[in-house]
């Protein structure tokens, strides 16, 4: 199997040697040091979720949230993310809505595309 077989996945049989372990532990350690931002995943159940994600963005870091667990006809999913747009607009950062289950929330000075890479 090439090597861009194994990142875009290819028709190749995979097997366990295909795949390398870590240490969840090392990464952490790491990525805390001198980082001026963090990307935090965060799971949406209900309003009380929301003022963790604004906390997160007003200190400078981004979120991704998944809500999948709310209802989208629910109007706390609309307010939910008006809130959250609000805080994007308060800080100079952005907001977009991945289908019906993600929220990516951004702090001051990151934007997010909207158009996908590779497409013309």
């Amino acid at each position: 199997m090439g090597f861009m077989s194994k990142i875009l996945g290819g028709r190749d049989e995979r097997s366990t040697e295909d795949y390398v372990e870590l240490d969840v532990g090392d990464f952490d350690a790491a990525a805390s040091d001198g980082a001026a931002m963090q990307v935090h995943i965060a799971e949406v159940d209900g309003q009380a979720d929301a003022i963790d994600i604004k906390d997160a963005v007003y200190d400078g870091d981004l979120v991704i949230a998944d809500i999948t667990r709310l209802r989208t006809e629910d109007r706390t999913v609309e307010h939910i993310v008006d809130e959250l747009r609000q805080v994007a607009d308060e800080v100079g950062g952005d907001i977009v809505q991945k289908g019906d289950d993600q929220l990516i929330v951004t702090p001051t000075g990151v934007k997010i595309s909207r158009e996908k890479l590779g497409r013309d």
